[in-house]
């Protein structure tokens, strides 16, 4: 994936907004679910920077499934404890969006499911590499449009969620 992490977040926070019992502040429930569905990718900095693109960046222990999911066992154990905690749900929403992170990047690009137990990489479709440079293979493979249709989604339910003006609460008129 691309373009489509953080609006895939931002889908992901609306969703969780519609939870019963979910004490944690609206805008702050949609930092940590867009913040843990990009954060994984800040290891590009590694792979640029100091690893000289030696190593696909999805072998990164920050795109290691095992990870996310020890991570929300972890979330979730807090959260059993703390039901009420504003920092444990913002920790379970930061990991759930890290786990989609690494649903979304499996669809088309190599993610290390078993690592650190097991070197392989498994990917739902596979991308060839028809084009130079290599980003423009991804982008004219079909699987682009689903990138898109996430991003359009997102767009449309920020645009259709938000209340109109006649709906907002008119300031009082000023002394």
């Amino acid at each position: 994936m691309f373009i489509a992490h953080a609006p895939s977040g931002y889908l992901l926070g609306k969703l969780l907004q519609q939870l019963p019992h979910c004490s944690l502040a609206p805008r702050a429930l949609m930092l940590a679910c867009v913040a843990g569905a990009t954060v994984p990718d800040v290891d590009l900095l590694y792979f640029y920077l100091a690893d000289g693109r030696q190593t696909h960046h999805h072998q990164y222990f920050s795109h290691w499934p095992l990870l996310w999911l020890s991570l929300a066992t972890l979330s979730i154990a807090w959260l059993g404890v703390r039901r009420h905690s504003p920092w444990a749900q913002g920790s379970l929403a930061f990991t759930l969006g890290g786990l989609l992170h690494m649903l979304l990047d499996s669809f088309v690009g190599d993610v290390w499911w078993l690592a650190p137990f097991h070197d392989e990489a498994y990917a739902l479709f596979s991308v060839p590499a028809r084009y130079h440079p290599w980003w423009l293979s991804f982008v004219l493979h079909w699987s682009f449009a689903v990138e898109l249709l996430i991003c359009v989604s997102a767009t449309l339910v920020y645009v259709y969620r938000r209340p109109s003006r006649m709906e907002q609460p008119s300031c009082p008129p000023s002394a």
